[in-house]
């Protein structure tokens, strides 16, 4: 895994916007209709080639696929494993619940997307991977991605897989004993994904948001430490599932959910960070650009950074249409830099992806490049001002 040796690198956690033909095709797909499935391989090709292009553009050191060739970042498991079916609706957040004004008024918007709360699929049957030549084939098209639009590629590409935590919570069990033995069982079909990621020589990114935002979700009607003993039954499994992969070549990515909302029922960072400190990686991205936890950046003082571990710090917020001014965005990297002591362990990032679930996204992909182009020239800034050489 790089590290900031000359000047602050630049990254993102993963999902970017779709174009609105596929975003289409996917909804279609989620709602039940047959659809031309090489019409959508194509459209997902061409989007990928798309969104690397922007990256390298936008001047990201660290990139990725742009999750293109998935629905959601999550949900695209119930194509590749065994044992889903059905639906369920989860449980609005609690921070929703609150302010019955706030859910009235809502944020309806017209046009086509894919939910990751409303109708999803939950487990029926034992959940085994079906044939890992599904994610070699993403992983394979990422790899040409590369070749043909940018040989000069990122300094270093990565590439998202799903907690086992997130799907056993949104995917609810409906068929295993208990919740361990739905997750041992995630664990081992998730090992064949991240272990193939890496094959290939992507940085492998773990997206954990169950690690902070099922606090509000799963167990807002029960004990913080019912919560905390869940995250850490998560890690330990995610620490399974990667027995055969350096801790080099992972990171793992926490948050409170990629919605506008109060937050105001977000579990605090500081309670959740032993356990999430305890995963056998070598970075955390972790958000500390939206306004209800910009000031935990402080809490990082806390996290036990190894040999080569490092720190992606979300100063970019993925949820609203303002593109940060660079000056700020350096400000809030000199921040972190001084709480964590070593400039060549922290990383610029956002907070969260701009669409992880196909349509949802809230801000128009013009944006997300002025944004990002924005927080790569942040990087520049404040690499200048802690006398980085680069």
């Amino acid at each position: 895994m790089l590290k900031s040796e000359h000047r602050i690198l630049t990254t993102h956690t993963g999902s970017l916007p779709r174009p609105l033909a596929l975003t289409t095709l996917y909804a279609r797909r989620a709602a039940g209709e047959t659809i031309d499935e090489a019409v959508l391989d194509a459209a997902g090709k061409a989007a990928t080639r798309h969104v690397v292009r922007k990256q390298i553009e936008a001047g990201i050191d660290i990139g990725n696929n742009g999750e293109q060739m998935r629905e959601a970042f999550f949900l695209y498991v119930r194509r590749r494993m065994s044992g889903f079916g059905g639906n369920w609706n989860r449980k609005p957040m609690a921070d929703i619940a609150k302010y019955p004004g706030f859910a009235a008024w809502g944020h309806a918007e017209n046009r086509p997307s894919v939910s990751n709360r409303d109708g999803v699929p939950e487990a029926i049957g034992a959940v085994e991977y079906l044939d890992p030549a599904l994610v070699q084939a993403e992983c394979d098209e990422f790899s040409a991605t590369l070749r043909e639009v940018a040989p000069s590629g990122f300094a270093e590409p990565f590439m998202t897989a799903p907690s086992p935590g997130i799907i056993a919570t949104a995917m609810r069990n409906a068929y295993y004993d208990t919740e361990d033995a739905y997750l041992a069982a995630l664990g081992r079909a998730l090992q064949i994904e991240y272990e193939a990621i890496v094959r290939s020589g992507f940085l492998l990114q773990i997206d954990a948001p169950d690690l902070a935002l099922e606090r509000h979700v799963a167990y807002q009607d029960r004990p913080l430490s019912d919560f905390i003993g869940f995250a850490e039954k998560v890690v330990g499994v995610i620490n399974d599932s990667l027995v055969n992969i350096p801790r080099d070549r992972v990171r793992i990515h926490a948050c409170w959910g990629n919605y506008e909302a109060p937050h105001d029922c977000d579990v605090a960072m500081h309670e959740i960070l032993p356990a999430i400190s305890k995963a056998k990686v070598g970075g955390w991205v972790l958000p500390i650009a939206n306004p209800r936890h910009q000031h935990e950046y402080r809490c990082l003082k806390d996290l036990p950074l190894d040999d080569g571990q490092v720190v992606v710090a979300g100063v970019i917020d993925p949820l609203t249409n303002f593109v940060e001014h660079p000056e700020t965005v350096a400000d809030r990297l000199e921040r972190v830099a001084q709480v964590i002591g070593d400039p060549t362990r922290l990383i610029a990032g956002t907070d969260c992806g701009f669409d992880t679930s196909a349509g949802r996204g809230r801000v128009p992909e013009d944006i997300v490049w002025a944004k990002l182009a924005a927080m790569v020239e942040g990087a520049r800034i404040v690499s200048k001002r802690l006398g980085m050489r680069g």
